[in-house]
Parts: structure tokens; sequence; C-alpha cells
């Protein structure tokens, strides 16, 4: 009996999943075209993750164990 509830939620599940790619509804309409742009961009523009949205790896590893500075914002619970 658990096993059958366990495949048909798995089912379920999978069946959740989304396969077709983003498209507007019939009548609906892109957003305005932001400010100093002359015409509005399409959907795919709109799906890519700006430059600043992807911000660079810190690469600097710490070397040795230090010491950590002490934390205002730790404070005990309320009582």
């Amino acid at each position: 009996m658990r096993k059958t509830a366990a495949l048909i939620l798995l089912l379920a599940l999978s069946a959740c999943g989304q396969r077709a790619a983003l498209a507007l509804k019939p009548g609906q309409q892109l957003p305005p075209a932001p400010y100093g742009r002359a015409q509005k961009p399409g959907s795919a523009e709109l799906l890519q993750t700006p430059t600043l949205a992807i911000p660079e790896r810190s690469v600097e590893l710490r070397t040795r164990s230090e010491p950590r500075d002490d934390d205002p914002f730790d404070l005990p619970p309320p009582e």
C-alpha cells in the first residue's frame, strides 16, 4: 500500500514541471519600454540574467584561523 502511494505521489510530482517555453497569453502585451530605450525588449531579452545579477566568485581563501570580531547584533533572546 505504501509503495503504491509513494509511486502515485512521485508521478503526481513529476507532472508538475512545465515543459513548454514561456510565452505571452493571447491579448497580453509586454511591459512598456524602460526609460531611455526606443523599443520594447523581447521576451528572450527579458529572460536573460543581467551581468550585475551574477556576481563574480571571491577566490580569496583563508590560510589560517583568525578570531572573529565582536558582533554587535548577536544579542541574547528576549525574556
